[in-house]
């Protein structure tokens, strides 16, 4: 039976093979130049701008698509989103968005506020805006978004400050939304922040827990009032124009009654005087004239006529005076 020679082996017994020093140049080289050509070569989104600096300086701005751009350290790239639409949330976050969305609870450093008659109010809202000068949004305002933040706490405060709880929480909300978003924009100018304000939606804006059911209380009372007033000028306006018509009917009655009696008063004075200037001229004729006229306008009413000489005498007997007899 042969016999097995065991050799053993010492670390020193491995070694690499040898590569030359020129190959590892070679490799080097095409590695770093790989690496250069990748960093001139840059995409942009198509909702994006590319911001270039040249060793931290500004140089241009390009549009989206393939472009190129000097190697690092020499020139970098920021990449901005300049058509998407960015949203803040103030006194909330959302959690979870989808078809069901969820949210978390109040942030009370952020929507507890104080109204212009000294009452506390919860507001939530959302900020809508976009970045619309990639420039002045990178450079410009240093912590963009914090400051922006601030921005929008600061001016939702004063617009809030100056109306009262029932304004903030029932009618104003509309009218609040417009101020605070054309004052944001005014600051948001002042700052160069390069932001564009879209719209400011008040999400929801209550009393606090505290003090929400003696809240609900004050609001029916004070809808009761306005259903009151609007009943009470209802009926005004019922009551009154028709008091106001038949008073501008009974006057204009009195007006008309008034006008016809000054006309026949008139009339009757002038044929009065008229009969004096003809009586004047002529007394015998005028006085028979009247007489005829008079006794035309009194005979017709008397049943019987007796027409006899002024002279006769004793002739009453000889007629039947009964009612009806001949004339």
């Amino acid at each position: 039976m042969s016999e097995r020679k065991i050799r053993v082996l010492s670390m020193g017994d491995f070694k690499p093979p040898k590569i030359p020093v020129k190959t590892i140049g070679i490799v080097v080289a095409v590695m770093l130049a790989l690496l250069i050509a990748a960093s001139m070569v840059f995409t942009v989104d198509p909702e994006e701008v590319g911001v270039v600096l040249t060793f931290g300086r500004y140089t241009r701005q390009v549009e989206p698509g393939i472009n190129f751009k000097l190697p690092l350290p020499i020139q970098t790239v920021f990449k901005v989103p300049v058509q998407r639409q960015l949203k803040e949330e103030f006194g909330f976050r959302t959690e979870r968005a989808g078809v069901r969305t969820s949210y978390s609870g109040t942030m009370e450093d952020e929507s507890l506020m104080l109204t212009g008659d000294l009452n506390v109010a919860v507001v939530e809202w959302t900020t809508q805006f976009r970045v619309d000068d990639p420039y002045k949004s990178l450079f410009k305002v240093r912590n963009l978004f914090k400051t922006f933040r601030d921005l929008n706490e600061a001016v939702m405060r004063a617009v809030i400050g100056d109306r009262s709880v029932s304004e903030v929480v029932t009618i104003g909300r509309q009218e609040i939304a417009s101020e605070v978003e054309r004052r944001l924009q005014g600051l948001c100018d002042q700052y160069e922040t390069g932001l564009k304000i879209e719209q400011v939606v008040l999400q929801d804006v209550n009393p606090p827990d505290e003090v929400k059911a003696s809240f609900n209380e004050v609001n029916q009372a004070e809808q009761e009032k306005e259903r009151m007033i609007n009943e009470a000028r209802a009926q005004f306006n019922q009551v009154i124009p028709r008091a106001r018509g038949q008073a501008q009917q009974t006057v204009q009655e009195a007006e008309g009654y008034a006008t016809d009696r000054v006309n026949r008063a008139r009339g009757d004075a002038d044929r009065f005087a008229s009969l004096l200037a003809a009586y004047q001229r002529a007394p015998e004729v005028t006085r028979r004239r009247l007489y005829l006229e008079t006794m035309s306008r009194v005979l017709p009413s008397v049943d019987r006529t007796l027409v006899i000489d002024e002279d006769l005498q004793g002739v009453l007997p000889l007629f039947s005076l009964e009612r009806g007899g001949a004339q």
